[in-house]
């Protein structure tokens, strides 16, 4: 590989960049030994996919009048032309985020639908926030989230992080 082919040492940067912003300690990561993933209960093809982005609705973010973050939804017709990224935290030297189906692909899931590869998508899409508090995280957004697929009739998700 060429030096620019280098993959990006990520956890080594975020400690080095806790140390540079003068934290005592290095971030924890988050680590789960119980975690709820189970395998589908219908089979692929009839299984019905709801996809999950931490990016956030344009105009109005993803924060209440309180400035907290929050989960939030929205329908995958019509598909929004963008989302917003630059609110979040990556590498905006190296790479863009200009072209939505790189951390949404509602258009490529819907294709793949149409040919059969899983059910279909669920009528909403949800954006959950970046949070650096694994206590909101476990607590709040990953509840709600989980209550939003159970409302839609989701029967598995796509994680599709910026």
């Amino acid at each position: 590989m060429e030096d620019g082919d280098q993959p990006i040492r990520y956890m080594e940067r975020t400690r080095l960049y806790y140390r540079a912003l003068g934290y005592a300690s290095d971030y924890v990561w988050a680590a789960f030994d119980d975690v709820p993933f189970q395998r589908l209960a219908p089979p692929l093809e009839l299984a019905r996919i709801a996809l999950i982005t931490t990016a956030s609705p344009i105009g109005l973010g993803n924060r209440d009048r309180d400035g907290v973050k929050h989960v939030w939804s929205a329908p995958v017709v019509p598909v929004p032309p963008a989302l917003m990224t630059d609110n979040l935290a990556w590498d905006k030297e190296t790479t863009h985020t200009n072209d939505r189906e790189s951390y949404l692909p509602i258009e490529v899931a819907q294709q793949l639908a149409s040919a059969r590869a899983f059910g279909g998508l669920t009528d909403r899409f949800h954006g959950v926030p970046t949070e650096y508090s694994q206590r909101k995280t476990a607590t709040q957004d990953a509840p709600e989230i989980l209550l939003r697929l159970r409302e839609d009739g989701a029967d598995g998700a796509i994680l599709c992080p910026i």
